[in-house]
């Protein structure tokens, strides 16, 4: 059925759909799992994963409080767009300037909504080829999945979601109730099982050491030789005809066991593992913090989403602002804090955090290495593959609640004409914004694509040797070429993951402002909740978009990627400059607004 321009959204969310949507787009399955490899490749500051995860958590609280606010005064679809229009229109001095306001906020958002879904995009081409490599090891390297490959999954899965969303956000509800309940209840159990594995293999016991060809753990040495790749002696694991890595062999001919260790570094100084509990909490560099938490972001961020549901939520005063807080305390300061810390826990010899540098999808090496431990030898890759479908639907759940939050945001944009008016037509039957939710999928898509084509470039570049193991073909090994060349370029997935973060800080920071301009001289108005804690979360934000400037400078993490979502944000930022003077002298209408009771139509 055609768009139509007088169709209205229908209010069907209770507390528990508004907070099952904001927790989908949290999402700690999806994020745990593939996260951790691009915190893992951020330069040397992976020692301080955890407490920069921290870091972000606090910033989102102090957000999460200014959106919760805001939502008590102003319920409605469009989020920080609309809040930010009802602020300043309310205000009785800065009302003039809502329209400029509104649409900064808007413009800026869609750095974040538009990008966000096409990195979950690329998580999911990633997942994809780590599971064919896993299933089908002569086909896909598990820990380097072809280029191509995950680019043909990124297509298909773009769309695939893109049609859930245009079918209704009811249904989308039910598909986040489940995909929630089944992904919490995963990773806990993932949690539980490698604390567990810890804490029964004390130094020099005996224990499982992974190998990323084979995918599979082993409980003895591997046996080396030196051999040349590309002019280059290096020293590879002999293997035999089916790639399986040989054992040291002792006096007596049998295999040597694997002792177990957890050393803080190696003989280079790189990273290995944590030697206590104590050392995953700490800082051990507060630049490093800093730069954990500018991708840390990525993993919380959604908690804002329910309040562009406003058109859709039976009591939205009521709800909304419990939904916002509710979904970031369970996901963020419960399920993340603890599965960080589980997942930094068992690193160890056998698996360090070197390997998770040079692994498509290290969390679930981990589950192969703890469920061999648990289960038996070879029956890991059976506890992996289950835990990997949960990671698959969690995935789906926060790509699905992503696009249903930006495809909203841009249509209350299409109402104001501040975008093409006709981002903001319904769907005549299904009353949806169908339009800017498949213009959304051809982005996510196109962005998906960008961040799978070089996911291994910069500091996750593999090894001469593990680009000349990798099985040949297309859909397998078009697009590697060798180790440095690799080096020299930036990582593409942690290039489009930053600029979607840098979206999240811009957006952020303006919505703790919009806080403190919608509560000033209000009846209401509280100086802890309206003053000082959009004031912490607007100066934290702030800090973390400046550190992608000064970080690189200071020798903190990567160079290239920071500066390249910088640059992207600044074009983004001029076009949208450039579009606003436009179309406002097409439309006749003026900057500052003129008369307070028709902001949109001046």
């Amino acid at each position: 059925m055609a768009a139509d321009a007088r169709a209205e959204m229908k209010p069907t969310l209770g507390l528990t759909g508004l907070t099952m949507n904001a927790m989908a787009l949290i999402a700690p399955g999806a994020f745990l799992w593939l996260t951790f490899y691009i915190q893992a490749t951020t330069g040397v500051t992976a020692p301080a994963m955890w407490l920069g995860i921290f870091v972000a958590l606090l910033l989102c609280l102090a957000t999460a409080v200014s959106y919760a606010e805001l939502s008590k005064l102003y319920p409605g679809p469009g989020s920080s767009y609309y809040f930010a229009e009802q602020s300043f229109l309310n205000h009785d001095k800065a009302w003039r300037y809502a329209r400029i306001a509104k649409f900064i906020i808007g413009w800026g958002s869609h750095v974040y909504y538009w990008i966000y879904p096409g990195v979950m995009v690329a998580v999911m081409g990633i997942l994809c080829g780590y599971l064919a490599g896993t299933l089908w090891p002569n086909f896909m390297s598990a820990s380097n999945p072809g280029p191509a490959f995950m680019m043909a999954v990124c297509v298909v899965f773009s769309f695939a979601v893109a049609y859930i969303a245009y079918r209704g956000v009811t249904g989308s509800t039910s598909v986040a109730i489940a995909i929630n309940v089944i992904q919490i209840t995963a990773l806990l159990v993932f949690s539980v099982v490698a604390f567990g594995y810890r804490m029964n293999h004390p130094p020099g016991s005996v224990a499982y050491q992974f190998d990323s060809t084979s995918g599979a753990a082993y409980t003895y040495e591997f046996a080396t030789q030196k051999t040349m790749v590309d002019g280059k002696e290096t020293e590879t694991i002999v293997r035999n005809a089916d790639g399986i890595p040989q054992p040291v062999l002792d006096s007596a001919g049998k295999p040597v066991p694997f002792h177990i260790s957890y050393a803080e570094k190696d003989a280079s100084g790189a990273f290995l593992s944590h030697p206590s509990v104590s050392s995953v909490f700490k800082a051990h560099n507060w630049g490093w913090v800093f730069v954990q938490a500018t991708v840390a972001i990525l993993i919380l961020v959604g908690f804002e989403s329910c309040t562009a549901l406003g058109g859709e939520a039976q009591n939205p005063k009521r709800d909304i602002p419990i939904a916002v807080v509710l979904s970031l305390l369970v996901q963020g300061a419960f399920c993340y804090l603890i599965e960080y810390f589980a997942a930094n826990y068992f690193l160890n010899s056998g698996y360090s955090m070197q390997s998770a540098a040079g692994s498509a999808a290290p969390i679930g090496d981990m589950m192969i290495v703890v469920g061999d431990a648990l289960f038996g030898a070879g029956r890991g890759r059976i506890f992996m593959l289950v835990e990997a479908f949960t990671v698959f639907l969690a995935i789906v759940g926060t790509t699905l609640s992503c696009m249903n939050t930006g495809a909203r945001v841009t249509y209350a944009m299409g109402k104001d004409q501040e975008v093409p008016e006709h981002f903001g037509l319904l769907h005549g039957k299904k009353l949806t914004p169908h339009r800017a939710i498949w213009t959304l999928a051809a982005i996510s898509a196109v962005i998906g694509c960008i961040g799978v084509v070089m996911a291994f470039g910069d500091a996750g570049a593999p090894a001469d040797a593990a680009i000349k193991a990798l099985p040949q073909g297309f859909w397998s090994s078009f697009g590697y070429t060798t180790h440095d060349k690799m080096a020299a370029l930036p990582n593409s997935l942690l290039t489009v993951t930053l600029a979607s973060n840098f979206g999240t800080f811009l957006l952020y920071a303006l919505s703790c402002v919009v806080c403190m301009v919608g509560y000033h001289g209000h009846p209401k108005f509280s100086v802890m909740r309206h003053v000082l804690i959009p004031l912490f979360g607007l100066l934290a934000n702030l800090a973390c978009m400046i550190f992608y400037l000064v970080g690189p400078f200071m020798g903190y993490g990567t160079k290239m990627e920071p500066l390249l979502a910088l640059g992207i944000a600044l074009v983004w930022a001029i076009y949208g400059g450039i579009y606003f003077i436009r179309a406002s002298k097409s439309s006749g209408r003026t900057t500052l607004v003129a008369n307070r009771t028709s902001v949109g139509m001046i």
